[in-house]
């Protein structure tokens, strides 16, 4: 199955549920995609602003072995990405 149809609503699978984490403000949830046998970085950025809680889906190119793997990168990565853009990612 291809990446688009995984992010789009062609898997029939949910995803696993993995624990968030607060960081600054934000929320970040790994989001990991299973694809041949590897998991692409993904992860899920929220945070309440005016009253209105704003996403940011970040999916990179990078695929690694595990889920654990994956999840823990997919925080780090993310973190990174709130110190570089803030609020900005939101945009």
């Amino acid at each position: 199955m291809s990446l688009f149809k995984r992010l789009f609503g062609g898997n029939s699978t949910p995803p696993a549920a993995h624990p968030s984490e607060e960081y600054n403000g934000y929320t970040i949830t790994p989001e990991p995609i299973p694809e041949g046998g590897k998991f692409r970085l993904a992860a899920k950025i929220e945070k309440e602003i005016d009253g209105e809680v704003k996403m940011h889906h970040l999916i990179r190119a990078d695929l690694l072995e595990s889920e654990d793997v994956a999840c823990k990168e997919a925080a780090t990565k993310a973190r990174v990405v709130i110190d570089q853009q803030g609020d900005s990612i939101f945009r």
